[in-house]
């Protein structure tokens, strides 16, 4: 069965993150949403860095929906979106409770999990400029940090994103079904992913 993946986005985020997110996530044949979570309902936006982001839908058309990741990217402007979201807040604590895989990277869990205390005792990461926001004993300084407990992956920035997307991948196919997305990429080869062909 199709996995299928909800990638929100809103005014100011991190367009490198996203793009990699849906991209890799699109590469490893999943069914791919990217959903507007503006406050104006606008799809059509300007990301972190002025590039032009498009979403396929509205956030609150696919409220009801139900996905096997959703998937954060973060960006300081799109995260701040997503924490006053009521709607984006009490669709991942749904699917929380589903028992679903959760994604954040950057300023993400920091800004909305952390602040709406969604995974309060989940071990995570996020951009080293947030390091504060995360409890001491929940921090870990690693470009990618899964929680199995949690269901949680988390990740520091645009420069991780994509271990980030094949991480994502891992959880949901598997580590072989990463590699075949990996290997065309030609991706770095000290990353841990690379010896999952061999």
């Amino acid at each position: 069965m199709t996995k299928k993946v909800l990638v929100p986005i809103a005014p100011g985020t991190e367009e490198m993150e996203a793009i990699t997110i849906i991209d890799t996530m699109v590469r490893a044949g999943f069914e791919v949403t990217v959903a507007s979570a503006d406050f104006d309902g606008a799809l059509t936006m300007k990301a972190s860095r002025g590039v032009t982001l498009t979403a396929d839908c509205k956030l609150v058309d696919v409220a009801d929906d139900e996905f096997d990741v959703i998937a954060l990217p973060g960006g300081v402007g799109g995260s701040e979106v997503f924490r006053d979201s009521t709607l984006l807040v009490e669709i991942v604590r749904q699917h929380k409770y589903d028992g679903k895989l959760m994604a954040a990277i950057c300023a993400a869990p920091a800004l909305v999990l952390q602040h709406h205390q969604l995974y309060p005792d989940a071990l995570m990461t996020c951009h080293p400029s947030f390091k504060s926001h995360i409890p001491k004993n929940c921090w870990r300084d690693k470009r990618v940090t899964m929680d199995i407990n949690h269901n949680l992956i988390t990740s520091q920035g645009p420069g991780t994103a994509l271990e980030f997307a094949i991480e994502i991948i891992i959880a949901l196919c598997g580590k072989e079904k990463a590699w075949e997305v990996a290997e065309p990429m030609v991706t770095n080869p000290t990353l841990h992913y690379h010896e999952m062909g061999k």
